[in-house]
C-alpha cells in the first residue's frame, strides 16, 4: 500500500524545510523564488492536497461553517439549509449541521462542539436571541455568527428574518376580514421559539385594532403528535366556546392541528378555519390546501451566509435584516360560520 503524501514528503522532495512548504502553500511568509519553484513542482508531481485541518493550525479556522437549527425534520429549515449550503459552496466552504430538537439546553453543547471544529462562523436559529448565554459567549469570544428566522429585539446581533409580528397581524386580519371574531392562536412553546411569541404579538395587535378580545395563547410542543394535540384541543374546548379559526405558529403544527380537528368530528374550513406560518410546499399538496404566511426560506439562508462572510471580513453590520413575506390564503380558510354562538365542545357532543 502506498504511503500517504504529507507536507513532510513535499519538503523532502523539494529539499527544504516543512516551514518553507507551509509558507509557500499558505502565503503566510516570504520564500525565495527558487524554493517556491521547487515546492510547487514537488506539489504537482506528488499530487499533494493540503489538509484543511492542518492549514487551520495557523488561521485557527477551517473552510467550514457550523449550522444550528431547531429541527432536521421541518421542511422550512431544510429549505434554508439548502440556501446556506449553496452560498457556502460559492465561498469554498462546507457545512456541519446540527439540530437542537427545540431544546434550548442543547444550544451551548452543540455550539461548543462546532467551535471545537474550528468553524469559520455559525448560522443559527436559537430559542431566545435576546437572553441567551450561548450568544453572549460567542460575542465575547469574537466568533462570527448570523441568526436566521430569529428576530432579536436587542441591538448588536446580526439576523435575517421576516417581520414576525407584522406577519401575525396580516394573517389575523385575513381571518377578521372573513368575519371571524373568535380566533385562537396555537403556538409552539414561547420558551423555545421567539418566532411564536412575536407572531402571537401580531395576532393580539390585530384583534385589539378590530375591537376584539385576544384569547390567551394555547402553547403546545412542536414535536408532539396529532393525538396529543387533539387532547389539548378537547381539554380547552370542553370549558370554553369553540373558536371559528385557529392560527398556528408554524405550518407543521397547523397540519397536525387540522388533523386533530378532523379527528374531533369537525370540518376544515366549514366549522373551523386553520392557518400556519412558513409556506412549506407540502401545505399546497394537502386538501384543503393550507392558508399560511409564505417566507423566502431559501433566500434567508443565502443572505445569512452572505452576511456571515461580511462579518468574517469585518465589513458587515450586526443588525436585523427583514425580508418580505406573502399571505397565501389557500383553502383552509373560509368565512366564519353563521352560527357564532357555538358553545363548548362538551355541549356539541353531548
Amino acid at each position: 500500500m502506498p504511503r500517504p503524501v504529507t507536507i513532510r514528503t513535499v519538503a523532502r522532495m523539494a529539499g527544504c524545510s516543512i516551514a518553507t512548504v507551509s509558507r509557500v502553500m499558505n502565503g503566510t511568509g516570504p520564500a525565495s523564488v527558487e524554493a517556491e519553484t521547487r515546492v510547487r513542482a514537488a506539489v504537482a508531481e506528488l499530487g499533494f492536497r493540503p489538509s484543511e485541518i492542518g492549514r487551520s493550525l495557523k488561521t485557527l479556522r477551517t473552510r467550514t461553517l457550523g449550522v444550528v437549527i431547531p429541527s432536521l425534520t421541518n421542511p422550512v429549515f431544510a429549505s434554508s439549509v439548502a440556501g446556506i449550503e449553496a452560498e457556502a459552496r460559492k465561498h469554498g466552504h462546507v457545512l456541519l449541521v446540527t439540530a437542537t430538537d427545540y431544546d434550548p439546553g442543547r444550544e451551548r453543547e452543540l455550539v461548543d462542539t462546532l467551535v471545537a471544529q474550528s468553524v469559520a462562523g455559525l448560522v443559527m436559529t436559537v430559542a431566545d436571541p435576546d437572553s441567551n448565554p450561548t450568544l453572549d459567549h460567542l460575542d465575547t469570544a469574537g466568533i462570527p455568527y448570523v441568526l436566521v428566522y430569529n428576530e432579536p429585539q436587542r441591538s448588536g446581533r446580526a439576523a435575517v428574518t421576516v417581520d414576525n409580528a407584522a406577519s401575525g397581524r396580516t394573517l389575523t386580519r385575513a381571518f377578521i376580514d372573513k368575519g371571524h371574531a373568535r380566533i385562537l392562536f396555537v403556538g409552539g412553546r414561547f420558551s423555545s421559539s421567539d418566532r411564536s411569541r412575536l407572531r402571537y404579538r401580531g395576532y393580539a395587535l390585530a384583534m385589539r385594532e378590530a375591537g376584539l378580545q385576544a384569547a390567551p395563547v394555547l402553547e403546545l410542543d412542536y414535536l408532539a403528535d396529532v393525538a396529543a394535540h387533539r387532547v389539548a384541543l378537547e381539554t380547552l374546548f370542553a370549558v370554553q366556546p369553540c373558536p371559528s379559526a385557529l392560527i398556528c405558529s408554524n405550518d407543521l403544527l397547523a397540519l397536525s392541528i387540522a388533523a386533530a380537528v378532523r379527528d374531533m368530528g369537525l370540518r376544515v374550513p366549514q366549522d373551523i378555519s386553520v392557518a400556519g406560518f412558513d409556506g412549506i410546499s407540502i401545505g399546497r399538496l394537502v386538501s384543503p390546501s393550507l392558508c399560511t404566511i409564505d417566507q423566502p426560506t431559501r433566500l434567508m439562508g443565502e443572505r445569512a451566509v452572505q452576511r456571515l462572510f461580511e462579518l468574517i471580513a469585518c465589513t458587515g453590520l450586526r443588525a436585523v435584516e427583514h425580508l418580505p413575506f406573502r399571505l397565501r390564503l389557500g383553502e383552509s380558510i373560509a368565512a366564519a360560520p353563521e352560527d357564532t354562538g357555538i358553545g363548548p365542545l362538551a355541549t356539541l357532543t353531548a
